[in-house]
């Protein structure tokens, strides 16, 4: 993001803006909220605009937050990253036989020279905005591979997937 992006200046001195970039209505209301402590509350915070996450509501969801690969391979060089993708069934899909089998997509970005943290997570799967709630803490307090390796999977979940 730019300078005026993450500061909310304009070329008026007086006037102050959120990123019309994100029009996304959680992101307006925490930008917001943070220019407001600015202002008003002697806070000297900056929206992170890096790590949103993101979610398509399709029958099956996506969900996505940090880089893509793409993005990744363009920041860190494609020889510092490890990209560890994971695929299963989710177990109400084995209780219909009609069912879609392999209907969860997991894919973690890594950059190996900082221990393997995680700098891009997306997701297909049912549920994935509330999965990529929570990978998206993970991701602001700088989790490695290991961490969602170390982490116990709720049974049964599609998240589960993620972590065994």
């Amino acid at each position: 993001s730019s300078s005026s992006e993450r500061t909310c200046r304009t070329s008026t001195p007086s006037a102050t803006c959120v990123s019309a970039a994100w029009s996304v209505t959680p992101v307006a209301i925490q930008a917001g909220r943070m220019l407001a402590m600015r202002l008003f509350g002697g806070a000297a915070k900056l929206f992170d605009y890096k790590l949103v996450p993101t979610t398509v509501f399709t029958p099956v969801e996506y969900g996505a937050c940090g880089l893509s690969e793409d993005d990744a391979i363009e920041t860190y060089g494609e020889d510092d990253l490890e990209i560890y993708r994971r695929t299963g069934t989710p177990l109400e899909y084995n209780l219909v036989e009609e069912r879609v089998k392999q209907a969860a997509y997991f894919k973690l970005i890594c950059e190996r020279s900082e221990n393997e943290r995680v700098v891009g997570f997306h997701v297909v799967a049912p549920n994935a905005a509330e999965i990529t709630q929570g990978c998206a803490l993970a991701m602001r307090l700088g989790a490695t591979k290991e961490d969602f390796d170390d982490v116990v999977g709720i049974h049964p979940s599609v998240a589960e997937l993620l972590t065994t």
